[in-house]
């Protein structure tokens, strides 16, 4: 993990706001769904991108059951691989 030299207070509804200068490096645009998870004592922000339940391929991919599956994937389960 790279250390941004970024410093940041969480206001009083629990916000913290990122910085235009990295919004626009990381490619994060107004509205754009964030995923929030942790490791260990670390919090880790990440854009949210739809992605294969087996994979995590990005292409192709289709609605099964609340979850994503790539066409790749998908073909192979048919076959039985």
């Amino acid at each position: 993990m790279k250390s941004t030299g970024i410093v940041r207070k969480v206001d009083d509804l629990g916000r913290i706001v990122l910085p235009k200068e990295l919004r626009s490096t990381l490619g994060i645009n107004e509205r754009d769904p964030m995923e929030i998870y942790t490791e260990g004592h670390t919090i880790v922000l990440k854009k949210f991108e739809l992605s294969c339940v087996f994979c995590n391929g990005t292409e192709n991919l289709r609605a099964f059951k609340d979850r994503y599956i790539c066409a790749v994937c998908d073909n192979d389960l048919r076959m039985g691989r």
